[in-house]
C-alpha cells in the first residue's frame, strides 16, 4: 500500500440541528463513519446552536484546541452562516467559522444574540455584510478563520451567479486581506479557481459540506494537512498556504456545474447557454447560471497556474463505484454488503481509493469493481454534468 502523508480533514459539515440534515448527526455516529471513510479530523460544525454547543462541550475535551471525543478522534470547532443583505442588490452568502476555543465561540454567540436569533437553525440568517461580520469577528479573536464556502454555487456563494459578487474585495471591502483561503465546491477543482487573478493568492481548501454522515457524503471533498495536533497547526497551514493538497471529487458530479433549469429537465454547457442567450427552449425563463459558466465568466487566464505542487485526488465515492458496477442504488442492501467486505479487508475507504495497490485490490474485490476503482484513481471516468440542484451522473460505457 502506498504511503499516506498528512492528515486528511473535513472541516465543512453540519449537525442534526440544521435544516435538510440527517436527524441522526451526532458524533457517535459521525466519528464512526469519519473512521469508516478514513478522515482524520473533522469540523463539529453548527457551533452557534445551543443544544449541539452543550453536546459538544460535555464530550469533547479539548487540547490546544483541537476537541477530542473519549476515544479519541480529532475535532475542530466550525461552523457555517448564512449572511443575507443588500450591497446595490439582494446578496446572499455563505462562510465557514473555525475558532479556537469554547471561550472565543461563546463570545461569538453573544455577539449573534445582538444581531438576531440563532436557535431556530445550526445555520443561522444574519444581515450582515461579508466585511462588518469579519471586521467584527476578527475583533473578538484573530485566531478566528473565516472562509467563504463553496464559492461559486449560484444562489449562496460569495462568487455566486444569483446573489455574488465578481471579486472578493467587492465582497470583504476592507476586510479582504483577512480572508486567506476559500472553499471549491463539490462543482469546481483548485484549478478552476486558479483561474482567477485575485485568487492565486489564497489557499485553495475543499471540504465535503456534509448534510449527512454516510461515507458517499462525509469526506468526499476533504483537505490533506502536514499537521493536525493543535488549532495552530491547522490555521498556520491554511494561512501560510501550506497544505499538501486537496481530495475532490469530479465537478461535474456537483449539482451546479453546468447551466440548466431542473423543474425543465434541461441543461446546457456555458457555450449552449451563449447560444441561447442565457434562456431555457423549454420555458423560455432565464437558465439559473452554474459554476463551470460563472468561472468562464470571472477568469483572468485560459487555464489555472499550477497547483503549487500540490497533491490533487480527484475520485468519487465508493459507493457510487459500486453501485455502477452491480447496477442498483448507492444506499441498496448489494451495495452495502461489496461495501462492508472491502472496508473489513482495507480498513477504511481512503485506503481503497487513493492508497492501496492494483496486487491488494484484486485479491478480495471482484474485479469489474477494481478496474472502476483503478479508472477513478486516474481520472478516466465520465460524468455527465449537474446542474440546478441535480447531481451528476457516472457515464459508464454510455450508459448513464
Amino acid at each position: 500500500m502506498a504511503e499516506k502523508k498528512g492528515f486528511i480533514c473535513d472541516l465543512h459539515l453540519h449537525s442534526r440541528f440544521s435544516r435538510a440534515c440527517s436527524k441522526d448527526l451526532n458524533l457517535e455516529n459521525l466519528e464512526k463513519w469519519a473512521r469508516i471513510k478514513g478522515i482524520d479530523v473533522l469540523g463539529t460544525g453548527d457551533f452557534s446552536h445551543d443544544e449541539w454547543l452543550t453536546e459538544l462541550k460535555e464530550d469533547l475535551e479539548d487540547r490546544e484546541g483541537i476537541f477530542y471525543t473519549k476515544t479519541g478522534f480529532r475535532f475542530i470547532l466550525s461552523w457555517e452562516v448564512s449572511l443575507i443583505y443588500t450591497q446595490d442588490r439582494g446578496r446572499k452568502v455563505h462562510l465557514i467559522v473555525l475558532a479556537p476555543s469554547f471561550e472565543v465561540v461563546d463570545k461569538i454567540n453573544s455577539y449573534l444574540d445582538g444581531k438576531g436569533r440563532r436557535d431556530y437553525d445550526g445555520r443561522p440568517i444574519f444581515k450582515i455584510s461579508c466585511e462588518q461580520f469579519t471586521k467584527d469577528l476578527k475583533e473578538i479573536s484573530d485566531a478566528i478563520e473565516i472562509i467563504p464556502a463553496h464559492i461559486w454555487t449560484p444562489w449562496f456563494a460569495v462568487f455566486g451567479s444569483m446573489s455574488g459578487f465578481d471579486s472578493l474585495k467587492e465582497a470583504f471591502g476592507s476586510q479582504a486581506d483577512k480572508i486567506h483561503a476559500i472553499e471549491t465546491g463539490i462543482s469546481s477543482t483548485p484549478e478552476m479557481n486558479l483561474r482567477l487573478k485575485g485568487l492565486q493568492d489564497k489557499t485553495i481548501l475543499s471540504f465535503s459540506d456534509a448534510h449527512s454522515f454516510w461515507p458517499w457524503r462525509l469526506g468526499r471533498e476533504a483537505t490533506i494537512f502536514p499537521r493536525a495536533d493543535s488549532y495552530k497547526d491547522i490555521i498556520d497551514a491554511i494561512r501560510k498556504n501550506e497544505i499538501i493538497g486537496t481530495i475532490e471529487v469530479n465537478p461535474a458530479y456537483g449539482k451546479y456545474h453546468y447551466d440548466g433549469h431542473r423543474a425543465c429537465d434541461f441543461s446546457s454547457s456555458p457555450v449552449k447557454t451563449k447560444e441561447l442567450n442565457g434562456i431555457c427552449p423549454k420555458c423560455n425563463k432565464p437558465l439559473v447560471i452554474g459554476v463551470d459558466n460563472r468561472i468562464f465568466e470571472l477568469q483572468n487566464f485560459d487555464s489555472g497556474k499550477e497547483f503549487e505542487n500540490k497533491v490533487v485526488h480527484e475520485v468519487l465515492p465508493l459507493h457510487e463505484i459500486i453501485s455502477v458496477v452491480v447496477g442498483v442504488g448507492v444506499n441498496s442492501k448489494k451495495v452495502w454488503g461489496e461495501y462492508d467486505k472491502i472496508i473489513e479487508n482495507f480498513e477504511n475507504e481512503f485506503n481503497v481509493l487513493l492508497y492501496a495497490e492494483k496486487e491488494e485490490l484484486i485479491k478480495s474485490i471482484p474485479e469489474k469493481i477494481v478496474d472502476l476503482i483503478l479508472k477513478n484513481r486516474e481520472g478516466k471516468i465520465d460524468v455527465k454534468p449537474g446542474y440546478d440542484g441535480v447531481y451528476g451522473e457516472i457515464d459508464f460505457d454510455g450508459k448513464g
